[in-house]
C-alpha cells in the first residue's frame, strides 16, 4: 500500500506541477497580450505625454509643424480655446466639433467627451489646450483613463484561456487516468484472479513493482496451499482405502455366515452399506480436490452425447433399479447427432451424482427423466424428477452457496452438498453453467448447459 501511495502521490505531484506551470503560462499570455495594448497607449502618444509635448511647443500662432505630424500620425486633433471660449487654432478638427464653447461646455467635456470623441485638456497661461482621441479608443473615468482596446480584449481573453485552461486540464486528467488504469489495470485482473483461486504471476517494473511482487508472492503461498491441502486429501484418501476395505469385506463376511444372528447380520449389512457410502465420498471428496486445483487432468475426445446419455440409463438400468423409482428418456431430434468434446469419464460422473440424487432425497419413489437438447448453439443436459422437490429457501441456499453441505449427522448424508460440489467442478471444467429449478412437492431439475 506504501508503495501505491507513492505511485498516486507522484501523479497528484504531477497534475499540480502542471496547474501551477499553466498559471504561470496564463500570467505570461496575459502580460503579452496587454503588456503591448498598454504600453502603446501609454507611450509617447498617451493623454499626459502628448498633453506635455504640445503645451511645450505651443506659441501665440498654434503649434509647430513636427508636433502636428506626432497628432496626424496618432489620429489626434487638437484645439486651443482662450478665455473667452473661443476657438484661436485647431489641428485635424472634426466637422461636427464646435469652435466657440461657454465656461458650462468645458465645465462638461473636460471630464469626459466631446461629440463621442475622448478628450484631455490642460490648462495653459492664455487658455485651455484640449486634444482629443479617435472615438472609441479610451473609456474615460472620473479621474482615470482606459484604453478601450483593453475593455474589448479582456472578456474574450479570460473567456478563450479559460477554455483552454479547461481543455488542457481534462487532457492533462485524461491522460493521468489512462496512464494510471494501464498500470493498474494488470495488478486488479491479477488480484480478481487470485481470488479465484488461480495462480498469477505479474511482471511489472517502477514505482508499482512492490506491489507486483506482493501479489506474486500470494500466489506462491496459495499455489502451495492449494497443492497442500490437495495432496493431503489426497493422502487421507489413500490411508482410509485400506481399513475401509477389511471393514467392507469383515462385514461382509458376517453378514455371509450362516450361524449368525439375524439382527447381527443387519447390523454387518449397514456397515457395509454406510462403508460403501464412505468409499464413495472419499472419492468425489478427492475428485473435487484435484478439479478445483486443476490437478485431475481432463481427457477430452469427440463424443456423441445421445449415446453416452442412453449407455449411462442402460447401465444404471442393469445394475437394478428398484420398484419405487422409474427412468425415462427423452432426446430431442436437433441432439440426436450432436457431438461435443469432453472427458466421458467425467460427464458421465456427474449424471450419475444428479440422478443418486434424485434418489436419495427421494426414499419413497419417483420418475427421474434424463433429457438431451440442442438450441440457439447450446446443449443442455437435464435430470430432473417429479419428487418431494426443494423449499424456496432450500433452493435459494443451494444457488448461493455451491459449497452447501446439507447435513453432518450420523446417517453421513452428504452426498447432496458434495455431490453438486462435483457436478460443478466437471461442468467448470468443461465451460458449461449448472441451473436448479424446484418447487416443494413439485420435483426438482438439474440442467447442464455446454455453449458450442
Amino acid at each position: 500500500m506504501k508503495a501505491f501511495g507513492k505511485y498516486i502521490s507522484k501523479y497528484l505531484v504531477t497534475f499540480f506541477a502542471f496547474a501551477l506551470a499553466l498559471l504561470l503560462v496564463n500570467i505570461l499570455a496575459f502580460a503579452l497580450t496587454f503588456g503591448g495594448i498598454i504600453f502603446g497607449e501609454y507611450s509617447f502618444a498617451s493623454p499626459v505625454n502628448m498633453l506635455e509635448a504640445v503645451a511645450a511647443d505651443l506659441s501665440a500662432s498654434g503649434v509647430s509643424e513636427e508636433i502636428k505630424q506626432d497628432l496626424n500620425r496618432n489620429h489626434i486633433w487638437a484645439m486651443f480655446l482662450n478665455t473667452d471660449g473661443g476657438c484661436d487654432w485647431t489641428v485635424s478638427l472634426p466637422e461636427e466639433v464646435p469652435t466657440q464653447y461657454n465656461i458650462q461646455d468645458v465645465a462638461v467635456f473636460s471630464k469626459g467627451y466631446l461629440k463621442d470623441y475622448p478628450v484631455f485638456v490642460q490648462s495653459v497661461e492664455r487658455g485651455l489646450l484640449v486634444l482629443g482621441y479617435p472615438k472609441d479608443s479610451f473609456m474615460k473615468l472620473t479621474g482615470n483613463y482606459f484604453p478601450m482596446r483593453v475593455v474589448r480584449v479582456l472578456p474574450i481573453f479570460t473567456i478563450g484561456m479559460l477554455a483552454v485552461d479547461i481543455l488542457l486540464l481534462f487532457f492533462v486528467y485524461c491522460f493521468s487516468k489512462r496512464k494510471i488504469s494501464k498500470n493498474t489495470e494488470p495488478i486488479m485482473a491479477a488480484v480478481k484472479t487470485l481470488s479465484t483461486g488461480e495462480p498469477v504471476h505479474l511482471s511489472i517494473h517502477g514505482e508499482l513493482s512492490e506491489i507486483a511482487d506482493s501479489v506474486n508472492q500470494a500466489s506462491r503461498v496459495l499455489s502451495r496451499q492449494n497443492e497442500a491441502r490437495a495432496n493431503w486429501i489426497s493422502g487421507v484418501s489413500h490411508d482410509i482405502r485400506t481399513p475401509l476395505s477389511m471393514i467392507m469385506g469383515y462385514s461382509k463376511l458376517i453378514a455371509d455366515e450362516d450361524d449368525v444372528d439375524v439382527a447381527v447380520k443387519r447390523k454387518a449389512e449397514i456397515i457395509g452399506q454406510q462403508s460403501i457410502k464412505i468409499r464413495e465420498l472419499v472419492q468425489d471428496l478427492n475428485l473435487v480436490s484435484q478439479l478445483e486445483y486443476e490437478m485431475q487432468p481432463i481427457h477430452k475426445k469427440t463424443v456423441r452425447l445421445a449415446s453416452l446419455l442412453r449407455s449411462y440409463a442402460a447401465e444404471l438400468l442393469n445394475t437394478g433399479l428398484t420398484d419405487e423409482y422409474s427412468l425415462d428418456i427423452e432426446i430431442a431430434a436437433a441432439a440426436e447427432t450432436i457431438t461435443f468434446d469432453c472427458d466421458a469419464r467425467l460427464i458421465s460422473r456427474a449424471i450419475n451424482n444428479l440422478v443418486q440424487n434424485s434418489i436419495r432425497h427421494n426414499p419413497n419413489g419417483c420418475n427421474i427423466v434424463l433429457a438431451l437438447n440442442y438450441a440457439d448453439e447450446a446443449i443442455s443436459l437435464s435430470v430432473s424428477d417429479n419428487g418431494v422437490g426443494l423449499s424456496a429457501e432450500k433452493l435459494k441456499e443451494l444457488n448461493e452457496k455451491p459449497h452447501y453441505m446439507e447435513s453432518t449427522d450420523s446417517r453421513l448424508d452428504l452426498r447432496h452438498g458434495l455431490g453438486l460440489i462435483l457436478v460443478t467442478q466437471i461442468v467448470n471444467a468443461h465451460k458449461g453453467s449448472l441451473r436448479i429449478e424446484s418447487e416443494e412437492q413439485q420435483g426438482c431439475k438439474f440442467t447442464i448447459v455446454f455453449p458450442q
